[in-house]
């Protein structure tokens, strides 16, 4: 039986790869438009006038204190009643942006509030305008205390790219359902696929740590 199933599981593995290509294209795709979006958020919330800073808050509210997998529902089957058809791999992108963007505007907007007042004082004294102050001196120094969350938050991203499997996208976890209502072989397909998300989660912590180890070295070099 143990053979059986390492066969089924070999014999099933390009077609889990391929969803897992999916996985991947999503989990970037939503980590950089949600980064782009993020950013424009949490600078409304820091400099914006009083009806973007609500703006923000509103958004990131709504986006944090819903279900991933209801907003995702309310794109993909809800819009077409507005008129607004999607197919399911630009619906899952768009919903896994939208979402993110909330988390990432939080992480950044707390990162660039932790840099000293006295920085904006100094710049400010050798000539240097808000954006440029923000720009060469906040913002280099708020990526450094922001990259550990945001890393953790693209983690997290890749593990919730399996709720597109509810909109028809054909990424890892879909895969594995497909391939498990023809074989009726569950537990062997979903560890398969467990197993694949846990090395691109293993691969992806890595990298964060290189790159962390990295930026703090650099730092304690300046």
């Amino acid at each position: 039986m143990i053979e059986t199933s390492l066969q089924l599981a070999l014999d099933s593995a390009p077609f889990l790869l391929k969803g897992a290509v999916f996985t991947v294209v999503l989990s970037l795709g939503g980590m950089f438009f949600g980064l782009l979006l993020g950013f424009v958020l949490a600078l409304m919330r820091l400099y914006g006038f009083t009806a973007l800073r609500w703006l923000s808050r509103i958004y990131v509210s709504f986006f944090r204190g819903t279900p991933l997998l209801v907003q995702l529902f309310m794109i993909y089957y809800g819009l077409p009643q507005l008129g607004i058809q999607l197919e399911p791999l630009p619906a899952a992108l768009i919903g896994f942006s939208l979402n993110m963007a909330a988390y990432t505007s939080e992480i950044l907007r707390a990162a660039i509030a932790s840099i000293d007042r006295g920085q904006w004082e100094a710049a400010a004294s050798i000539g240097m305008s808000r954006t440029q102050t923000l720009y060469r001196a906040i913002l280099p120094q708020a990526a450094r205390t922001a990259l550990p969350p945001l890393g953790n938050s693209f983690i997290s991203l890749v593990k919730d790219t399996a709720l597109a499997a509810t909109i028809q996208v054909p990424e890892l976890f879909r895969q594995a359902q497909l391939i498990t209502a023809r074989t009726f072989e569950i537990f062997t397909m979903y560890l398969a696929a467990a197993l694949i998300y846990w090395v691109l989660a293993t691969v992806l912590s890595h990298f964060q740590g290189r790159l962390e180890a990295r930026v703090n070295q650099h730092e304690q070099d300046s």
